[in-house]
C-alpha cells in the first residue's frame, strides 16, 4: 500500500510529461507571423517605389553623342607642317597642316595669265567692232562708186562700138573695130565684177553684228578665265588646312611628309557640344512629350548630377533605319521589342573639368508627369521666304 501511495503521490510534473511537443507549434506560429510581417513590409515598400517612380521612365541602353566633323583636304600633296596631335583642343580658324602650295601657286599664275591673254583678245575685239561700224559701210560706199565706174566704162565702150560698126568700111580699120568690140567686152566683165563686189559689200548690219559676237565670246572667254583664277586662288588657300569648329582632335590619320589626297580623311574634330541619345523601349514611349524633364546618370563620372530635357523623338526605330532592316513579310515572323532612339539635351551639371566624350554610358531617367509638348507638325503652310504660316 505504501508503493500504491507513493505512485498516487507523484509530483504533477512527472504526470505532464508528455507536453513538450507543443513548443515547436508555438515556434512554427512565431514564424509565420514574422514572415506574414515582413512580406507585408515587402508588399509596402513595393508599394510605395511603385508609387514614388509611376512617372519615371529609364534605361541603361543610352550614350552620350555629338557632332564629330572630319577634315579632309580639298586639294593633294605633301604634308609640309603638322600643327596638332592626338586629342588636342583647337579653336575654330586655327591652322592644322600645312600642304605644299608650290604647284598650286604654278596653277594660279597661268590661271592669271590665261585671264590676261583673254582680256586682251576682249579687247581686240571690241576695237575691231568698233572698226567694223566703219568699214562694212564703207566698203559697200566702195563697191557702190566701182560699179558706177564699171558702168561709165561700159557706156564709153558700147558708144565706141557702135561709133566704128556705123561708120564706112573705108574711114575706119578691122583693128580699130576688134579693139572697140574687145573694149565693150572688158567693160562688161568689169560691170559684172562690180556688181558682185557691190552684192558682198551689202549685208553691213549682219557683219557688223558678227563683230559684236565676237565681244561677246571674248567677254565669255574672260569670264571663264576668272572663274579657274578664282578656283586656282581657292587651291593655294586650301593647301593651309584650319579648323572649322572648335574641338578635340580625334582618330589622326596623318604625319608630316604623308602625301594625301583630295577627300582622305585626316583626323576628326569632336566639337564640345554633347547630348544623350536613349534607346527606349517602345512599351516606355508611350507618355513621353518633348520637353519632359530628364535626370541623367553618368557612369563615367558617378558625382555628375546632370540635368536636361527630351529635345525629340526620332519617327523610326533603330532596326528601320539599320543597314539591314528587318524583312517581316517574308519567312517565320518573331516579335521582337523595337527601341526608339530619343534625343535629350543636357541642361545643366556638367562641370568644364570633365568634358563628356562621345559614346559614354549613361542611364537617363524621363519625368513623364512633368511639363511637354506635341512635336506633330505645324498645320500651316509655308510662305515664299521659307517660313510656316499658321
Amino acid at each position: 500500500m505504501a508503493d500504491d501511495h507513493s505512485e498516487q503521490s507523484l509530483p504533477p510534473s512527472s504526470a505532464q510529461e508528455p507536453s513538450p511537443p507543443q513548443e515547436p507549434a508555438k515556434k512554427s506560429s512565431r514564424g509565420k507571423v514574422i514572415l506574414s510581417g515582413v512580406i507585408g513590409c515587402l508588399v509596402v515598400a513595393g508599394g510605395l517605389y511603385w508609387f514614388m517612380t509611376r512617372n519615371e521612365v529609364e534605361t541603361d541602353d543610352a550614350f552620350t553623342a555629338g557632332r564629330s566633323v572630319t577634315i579632309a583636304p580639298h586639294v593633294e600633296g605633301y604634308v609640309t607642317e603638322l600643327l596638332v596631335n592626338d586629342n588636342q583642343f583647337v579653336r575654330k580658324g586655327q591652322i592644322l597642316a600645312q600642304i605644299d602650295p608650290r604647284d598650286w601657286v604654278a596653277q594660279k599664275d597661268r590661271a592669271a595669265a590665261q585671264l590676261a591673254n583673254a582680256q586682251a583678245a576682249a579687247q581686240a575685239s571690241d576695237m575691231m567692232h568698233r572698226v567694223a561700224l566703219l568699214e562694212f559701210p564703207g566698203r559697200l560706199l566702195q563697191a557702190q562708186g566701182q560699179l558706177a565706174d564699171a558702168k561709165a566704162q561700159l557706156f564709153k565702150a558700147q558708144t565706141d562700138f557702135r561709133r566704128q560698126n556705123g561708120v564706112a568700111r573705108a574711114a575706119t580699120s578691122q583693128q580699130d573695130i576688134d579693139y572697140a568690140k574687145a573694149a565693150l567686152e572688158a567693160a562688161q566683165a568689169r560691170v559684172m565684177a562690180a556688181e558682185g563686189a557691190v552684192q558682198m559689200a551689202q549685208p553691213v548690219q549682219p557683219n557688223i553684228e558678227n563683230a559684236a559676237v565676237q565681244i561677246s565670246q571674248q567677254e565669255a572667254q574672260v569670264r571663264a578665265a576668272q572663274a579657274s583664277l578664282v578656283s586656282a586662288a581657292l587651291n593655294v588657300e586650301w593647301t593651309v588646312i584650319r579648323a572649322p569648329h572648335d574641338g578635340w582632335i580625334s582618330q589622326r590619320n596623318v604625319e608630316q611628309g604623308n602625301y594625301v589626297r583630295q577627300g582622305q580623311s585626316l583626323f576628326a574634330i569632336v566639337e564640345p557640344e554633347v547630348w544623350v541619345v536613349a534607346n527606349y523601349k517602345e512599351t516606355q514611349i508611350t507618355r513621353m512629350r518633348p520637353g519632359q524633364k530628364v535626370d541623367i546618370h553618368v557612369d563615367a563620372y558617378p558625382s555628375l548630377k546632370l540635368h536636361g530635357h527630351i529635345d525629340s523623338l526620332q519617327k523610326g526605330t533603330g532596326a528601320t533605319f539599320s543597314a539591314f532592316p528587318p524583312e517581316n513579310a517574308t519567312g517565320n515572323y518573331v516579335k521582337i521589342v523595337q527601341r526608339v532612339p530619343v534625343k535629350i539635351l543636357i541642361d545643366d551639371g556638367l562641370d568644364p573639368d570633365q568634358p563628356l566624350a562621345l559614346g559614354l554610358s549613361v542611364e537617363p531617367t524621363v519625368h513623364v508627369d512633368t511639363q511637354g509638348h506635341s512635336d506633330a507638325p505645324p498645320r500651316g503652310g509655308v510662305d515664299n521666304s521659307g517660313q510656316v504660316t499658321p
